[in-house]
């Protein structure tokens, strides 16, 4: 499998079953899409972060729930209704997410028929084309960190994930200080070269990420500096003329 970033800005995923990992999938894609939960049940958690359940009714999948928001519809899913539930919803991924693993295979079945995305979360290990794997993510600003493990250790990638909480704090302060750097770079016409080696010096400096840490620092400053001692070595190299 090959990781890939996808903006579901607008779209909807159709979330099957409605127990602690349905919890987990839909509240984390109702951050940017429109989340609709088909099951019998939901735990506590994903109705506080839902709206009023639907009783029996397709209300949600006929006209869309609002993006970033999670629709409950409190409905017994039969594997021959998946068929059904993605046809009205129109979802770009479905999330198989029962303790039924007859309902989860009849809801990959029916995704894969009609060329949509699948997350079959009762399946670790290979996985068949179409198949999506939901990693752990560090987000800082616009940095994300995704971990995966094929989904044969869910509790590793966490592990991996709270590791590379503490190791990377403040790097999403660093991707927008060395993107302003860059962008003021090109406005200014510097060559590639020089660029690329600013940039890398900015982003490597112990120094500005302490500043960035600790708030003790002008880290623009400091950014400045050092994308000034980087130009001036590009420009003036070292004096290699001859008869000295």
């Amino acid at each position: 499998m090959i990781p890939l970033v996808h903006d579901l800005t607008g779209e909807t995923v159709l979330v099957v079953g409605g127990g602690a990992v349905a919890t987990r999938k839909a509240r984390r894609f109702a951050s940017e899409a429109a989340v609709i939960v088909v099951a019998p049940t939901f735990t506590e958690r994903l109705r506080s972060a839902a709206g009023r359940p639907v009783e029996n009714g397709t209300d949600a999948a006929e006209t869309g729930p609002a993006t970033g928001r999670i629709d409950l519809v409190r409905q017994r899913v039969d594997p021959d209704d998946v068929a059904s539930w993605i046809d009205s919803a129109e979802p770009t991924l479905v999330v198989a997410a029962t303790d039924d693993a007859t309902v989860n295979a009849a809801a990959e079945a029916a995704a894969r028929e009609r060329d949509v995305l699948v997350n079959r979360t009762d399946v670790s290990g290979g996985r068949d084309p179409g198949s999506v794997v939901v990693p752990a993510t560090v987000e800082d600003g616009p940095v994300t960190i995704a971990i995966t493990t094929g989904a044969s250790s869910p509790a590793l990638s966490r592990y991996l994930r709270e590791r590379i909480e503490s190791e990377f704090d403040g790097v999403g302060e660093l991707a927008r200080l060395s993107g302003a750097v860059r962008t003021e770079l090109i406005d200014q016409g510097v060559d590639p070269d020089t660029r690329r080696e600013a940039v890398r010096a900015v982003v490597r400096s112990p120094a500005v990420q302490k500043g960035l840490q600790t708030g003790e620092s002008n880290t623009r400053q400091l950014a400045d500096g050092i994308v000034e001692r980087v130009r001036d070595h590009e420009d003036d190299p070292g004096d290699t003329s001859e008869g000295q």
